[in-house]
């Protein structure tokens, strides 16, 4: 027999004589006579019970198996005897594909967040994590389902990038040079010399590229890492991090309001729906108020407002806040989650932000004061989207780019783009990892993602 996912047997109406499992033993106990292993496939958080008894030739071996061995083991699908379960195989074989030491880390009892990070290679195994990243796996599944049904191309971009979409400089440089001895010239090191003729960098957006596709194929996405050399250690952030980014031409800001909030609302009722199970595990011990927070997340209309009116509300709410607001300044994270839990309590999109605290490529707005931008707000996270039209029209974008201090010369082929059936064009970046935090209730962003890329840590 094929082998059957455990949540399968489980949900299995009738007895089997002969069923077939493969997986690792999270718990044993032995006897001289009898052995009982609750074994668990990955597939759900459910184990299945096997019993082995002496009548197994190999049943000396048995007894010595521990929790975290692998094991195959087959025999006929019977009712249980005992409390919390339908179903349970009486062993007319057991294989053991892998005996682990008593050493084994995961052991029976309850493990901190801390302590798991240290053993990422097996956090998986846990309850918890393998939970988390089977909806990680289910919301990928999801992204393309979204964007493939409303006939988006999905586009491949680079990882390797000569330009910095964000301005910000906080790159990570990749070199093919002699660290020990790097080329000069005049002083400088001589880039020249290195793999690509020139500074080469991990990408921090796929946005510069998806938008010369969208000018060609109409509505596209891309989806993959990104990397960020910020030497931030906060619960939010991460140098490795999955980002979803559309982009839709012919499409002014309104409508970019529009994809994202559906997107949001789109992904959290997947979830729901088809994640309930290892939803209930992040309800039960995560985060009390999560289901209420999705529902709310899921069929709320989203408030929109200037950002000029977000820090108005900021300013008279009487809130003492530890970063003081004004128009200028960017939001920071207290002042999104007091927008959306405290003062309206669902989702809120701000849009209209001031030029000076965002890139170059937004669509400058008649004031000449604020660009055509805008961010989704949710509850526990603050900022999950942030997006803009983008600026078409040429010569307002060199001279964003000259206001920014960059050079043009990295850019030529974006501005040349805006010269050859240039259009309105729309679009955002949506964090996927805190998407996830978002969906599971998980405050750090290092436990929705298996292996974290973080300031001083790059192990596994």
């Amino acid at each position: 027999m094929n082998r059957e996912k455990i949540i399968a047997l489980l949900k299995a109406e009738t007895p089997m004589d002969e069923v077939l499992i493969k997986g690792w033993i999270r718990t044993v106990r032995a006897s001289k006579t009898f052995s009982f292993l609750e074994i668990n496939d990955g597939s759900c958080l459910k184990n299945l019970q096997v019993i082995a008894d002496e009548s197994l030739s190999n049943y000396n071996d048995i007894k010595k198996l521990t929790t975290g061995s692998a094991i195959v083991a087959s025999g006929k699908l019977i009712k249980s005897k005992g409390a919390g379960q339908k179903w349970e195989i009486s062993a007319d074989h057991v294989e053991i594909v892998s005996l682990a030491p008593e050493t084994y880390a995961l052991q029976k009892k309850r493990h901190s967040d801390e302590f798991l990070r240290t053993i990422a290679h097996l956090r998986p195994r846990t309850n918890k994590y393998g939970a988390a990243f089977r909806i990680r796996s289910e919301m990928s599944y999801a992204v393309h389902k979204f964007f493939k049904d409303k006939n988006f191309r999905y586009i491949h971009t680079p990882i390797l990038t000569g330009s910095d979409c964000e301005g910000a400089g906080e790159l990570f440089k990749v070199t093919a040079m002699d660290l020990e001895n790097l080329p000069t010239k005049d002083g400088k090191t001589d880039y020249m010399k290195d793999f690509f003729g020139k500074e080469a960098n991990l990408t921090v957006s796929g946005q510069l590229s998806a938008e010369m596709f969208c000018l060609a194929l109409g509505d596209v996405y891309t989806f993959g890492p990104t990397f960020r050399a910020e030497n931030s250690n906060t619960r939010r952030h991460a140098a490795e991090f999955w980002m979803i980014e559309p982009e839709m031409a012919f499409c002014h800001l309104e409508g970019n309001m529009d994809l994202g909030e559906e997107l949001i609302k789109f992904l959290t009722s997947y979830v729901m729906d088809e994640c309930a199970e290892d939803l209930e595990l992040f309800a039960k011990w995560v985060d009390k108020k999560l289901m209420s927070t999705l529902e709310n997340t899921a069929k709320s209309d989203y408030v929109r407002l200037s950002y000029r009116d977000a820090v108005e509300i900021l300013q008279k709410s009487g809130h003492k806040f530890e970063y003081e607001i004004e128009f200028g300044k960017d939001l920071q994270t207290e002042h999104e989650r007091y927008l959306t839990e405290q003062n309206f309590k669902k989702p809120v999109i701000v849009y209209d932000y001031p030029k000076t605290i965002k890139p170059f490529y937004m669509r400058l707005n008649d004031d000449n004061e604020t660009v055509a931008a805008m961010d989704i707000l949710v509850p526990n996270i603050g900022e999950i989207i942030g997006g803009s039209q983008r600026e078409e029209r040429l010569d307002v974008l060199q001279a964003r780019i000259d206001e920014s201090g960059m050079e043009k010369a990295p850019y030529w082929w974006y501005l040349e783009s805006r010269m050859y059936g240039s259009v309105p064009h729309s679009g955002f970046g949506l964090g996927f990892e805190r998407l996830l935090m978002l969906v599971t209730g998980i405050s750090n962003i290092r436990d929705v993602i298996p292996f974290p890329r973080t300031p001083n840590n790059l192990e596994f």
